[in-house]
């Protein structure tokens, strides 16, 4: 007996749904994977999730681009490449960087590695330390200014 059907829509939990797709993205890869091997096509995909990360398959453009002979990136196209690639890098180290901020994954640093650590966090302690107090002089402020309006409006009536 089969599978029931599913309805196709958006999948509100965002976890459930970034699961899904990471399921069905991974068996679309080896449905093409299988269509090339076995009737010797030449496929290319692009997958955008919902997260912004771009998933893709260009050999097939590659090749297009060898046998014709045409130019499919110019240097402005392939420098931006480069960029993405350069701005995706840094996103990874920046996302790492905060899961190692929240206490994830901190056993597979080095020891300079926690001393840089513990340095921005102290330092990120610090800087909230500093907004707290002039969070607090604001607040006096304003309650300064508030209880003078209100002596002045007393005045008045």
């Amino acid at each position: 007996m089969g599978r029931g059907k599913i309805e196709i829509k958006r999948i509100e939990n965002t976890s459930n749904r970034q699961v899904t797709y990471s399921k069905r993205k991974n068996g679309i890869l080896k449905k093409a994977k299988e269509i090339t091997v076995l009737c010797d096509a030449q496929i290319s995909l692009i997958i955008f999730g919902s997260s912004g990360k771009l998933h893709e398959l260009i050999d097939v453009l590659d090749k297009y681009q060898r046998a014709s002979g045409k130019t499919l990136w110019d240097a402005k196209h392939e420098n931006l490449s480069n960029e993405i690639d350069r701005v995706k890098k840094e996103n990874d180290s920046m996302q790492i960087e905060l899961r190692h901020l929240e206490g994830e994954d901190i056993s597979s640093l080095n020891y300079k590695e926690l001393i840089a650590l513990e340095n921005a966090l102290e330092n990120g302690l610090k800087d909230s330390k500093i907004l707290e107090e002039q969070n607090k002089e604001l607040n006096f402020l304003m309650q300064q200014h508030l209880a003078e309006g209100e002596r002045m409006l007393g005045q008045w009536i």
